[in-house]
């Protein structure tokens, strides 16, 4: 099977939200718009795809995650690295997991107004 991991951005879907959601369209909301055009793409074509959309990426050291639907509100503000990679690995190792899908990922508990990084 061929399959398609794309990675690109919470917010794409406006889907982010509270003063988290209106702080982060206010910091990257027009970089988020080729990466719908992108999203809306590949959700319109035949390919087996997983999007998936991180929340402000971290270096921490830690696989510790949570996942939200595409059209669910997001959680939490950050995110590993090492977390993304470890759902891409289960994604590959487990072909039909989240098949035509688009997850958004972050750390639980790291709601807020801003990453907690900042």
């Amino acid at each position: 099977m061929k399959r398609l991991i794309f990675v690109l951005s919470l917010g794409i879907y406006d889907e982010v939200p509270g003063k988290f959601g209106e702080w982060n369209n206010a910091t990257i909301g027009e970089d988020l718009k080729p990466f719908r055009h992108a999203a809306d793409a590949i959700e319109a074509s035949k390919l087996d795809y997983t999007i998936i959309r991180p929340a402000w990426l971290t270096d921490e050291d830690e696989v510790d995650y949570e996942l939200t639907e595409r059209d669910a509100p997001f959680k939490g503000t950050v995110v590993s690295r090492k977390s993304v990679a470890d759902l891409i690995a289960k994604i590959i190792r487990s072909p039909n997991l989240h098949l035509r899908g688009s997850v958004g990922v972050n750390k639980p508990g790291t709601d807020g107004d801003k990453p907690t990084f900042m």
